[in-house]
């Protein structure tokens, strides 16, 4: 079974025929919501609204060991997150879908690890790549065959939310080799990591990153909500491939 947990502007899926809703607990508190059970043809598939069905639950505030760990009790091993972006680099324009490969994370003060406690021992994990590999090329190749265009690779700079970034801001982020920017990048890859789940992203740019094109002076998010409405429909399509490339 494959896990699909959805951002701004994917708060259901709609080619998801739903067969039930679960209330789950953890160890580290509630998700964001109920995980949502179904099929997409004749695979099964569960999802999550990261922040809540109704979107209510910011970048900062959302409880992703609670969420990673509700979706790797359920014995899965594969999870795609979708996530909005702002682009920096000049190719990562409004509308546009990339698959990342690497982060960068700018957060602060977020729950990381599994690892903390007097009782757990120091343990390390090897970041090196922080996408699976395996589900990064199932994405890309469920957009070959949707004939979806993605950007194959990209840096996530994950920014601690929820106020969107100042120019100056950007242009740091450029000069540390970022190409997109978000708020949900991280600790939600590192937490992946750690329960061994191959984890990958679609990341979809909502709007130009601030001090950059039409996003000079000021980020109009209305015309960011309109962006993202009309994308999502080639990253369902993409998601209705992949979910039929791993089967169950």
């Amino acid at each position: 079974m494959l896990a699909i947990i959805g951002g701004t502007g994917m708060t259901q899926l709609a080619c998801l025929e739903i067969s039930h809703r679960k209330i789950m607990r953890t160890p580290y508190g509630e998700p964001s919501g109920p995980l949502t059970f179904g099929k997409i043809g004749d695979n099964k598939v569960v999802f999550l609204a990261r922040h809540g069905y109704g979107h209510t639950i910011p970048p900062h505030e959302v409880n992703y060991r609670a969420n990673l760990w509700a979706l790797h009790s359920l014995n899965l091993s594969r999870v795609i997150a979708v996530a909005s972006v702002g682009g920096i680099r000049a190719d990562f324009t409004p509308g546009t879908a990339a698959i990342p490969d690497q982060i960068i994370d700018y957060t602060y003060g977020r729950k990381y690890t599994y690892y903390e406690g007097i009782a757990k021992p120091v343990t390390h994990i090897d970041f090196t790549e922080p996408y699976c590999q395996i589900m990064r090329k199932c994405l890309l190749d469920a957009a070959e065959w949707a004939n979806e265009k993605v950007i194959d690779g990209g840096v996530y700079g994950t920014t601690q939310g929820p106020r969107l970034e100042t120019a100056a801001e950007i242009n740091r982020l450029e000069r540390d080799g970022v190409d997109m920017v978000g708020m949900t990048g991280m600790p939600e890859a590192a937490l992946a990591k750690e329960l061994g789940l191959c984890y990958a992203s679609i990341a979809v740019v909502a709007n130009y990153a601030a001090g950059r094109e039409a996003s000079a002076h000021v980020i109009k998010l209305e015309d960011a909500h309109a962006v993202l409405e009309k994308a999502m429909v080639s990253v369902r399509n993409i998601l209705e491939r992949v979910v039929g490339l791993n089967g169950n």
